[in-house]
Order: structure tokens, then sequence, then C-alpha cells
């Protein structure tokens, strides 16, 4: 069996009703992602959440290539909205998980909003942005 990555999770945020929380952890294989869900599933409040989309992406450095995918969990167009969060602030070896509670309240596009936020502030929180960053200055000529 694999070892469950550690997962971070975000505080909630609450707009009318409507419940949201992020959980973000770094992972390098499809079984790790398994595991992580898995884990985050076992949380009854995490389970029975209204939809819990998630968005991946693992660098795959010998075919130099990516491996990335996102479930949008009912929740219509949610996950390829945080797949491309990803691809844009070039995240890596990353899988980001958005829960969400519907409060009975409909709250429009406002929901991807708050789903992108929440996607971004696991990442940031988490850490998972500080990798790699390239370095500012330019070299200098010898």
């Amino acid at each position: 069996t694999v070892d469950c990555p550690e997962i971070y999770t975000t505080d909630v945020f609450e707009d009318r009703k409507s419940v949201f929380q992020g959980h973000c952890a770094t992972v390098t294989s499809l079984d790790e992602i398994k595991a992580v869900l898995n884990k985050l599933y076992e949380n009854k409040k995490i389970a029975h959440a209204t939809h819990n989309m998630y968005a991946y992406r693992i660098h795959i450095p010998d075919k130099n290539s990516w491996l990335q995918d996102c479930d949008d969990d009912g929740e219509s167009a949610a996950g390829g909205r945080m797949l491309h969060l990803l691809e844009i602030v070039e995240a890596k070896n990353t899988l980001v998980v958005v829960s969400r509670w519907y409060g009975g309240i409909q709250l429009g596009p406002d929901r991807f909003k708050h789903i992108n936020n929440m996607t971004r502030r696991a990442l940031e929180e988490s850490g998972a942005l500080k990798q790699e960053k390239p370095s500012g200055g330019k070299k200098k000529k010898k």
C-alpha cells in the first residue's frame, strides 16, 4: 500500500449558507491521489459534502510530460476551472480538492469564484506554489 501524503486543509469560507473548504497535497502518482481522496472521505463531514471537486497535475520527468485530470463531482465545469488554475500557476505534483456543502441558496456564477479562491488559497497556504520559482536576477557574463 501507498503512504498517504500529508494533506493541508484551509479554513472554511461561507456565502449565503453554502460552505467551501480547500484541501491540498503533494502527489507523485495516481495511487497517492487515491490515498489522499480516501483519507479525505474518511472524514464524514467531507464525505457528505454536496460536491468534492478536484484537479491534479503530476510531472513525469522520464517522458517530460504531465499527468493531469479533474473531476467536477456534479458541479459542472468546476474541475476544469480548477485544473486551468493549476496550469496557470504551474503547479507541479499537486492535488487540490474543494469541498462544497450546499446551503439551499443558489449562488450562480459566484460559486466558481469561491471554488477558484479556495483552490488558490489551498495552494498558497500549503506552500505548493513555492516550488522552483525562477530566480529574478540576470546572470552576469564573465
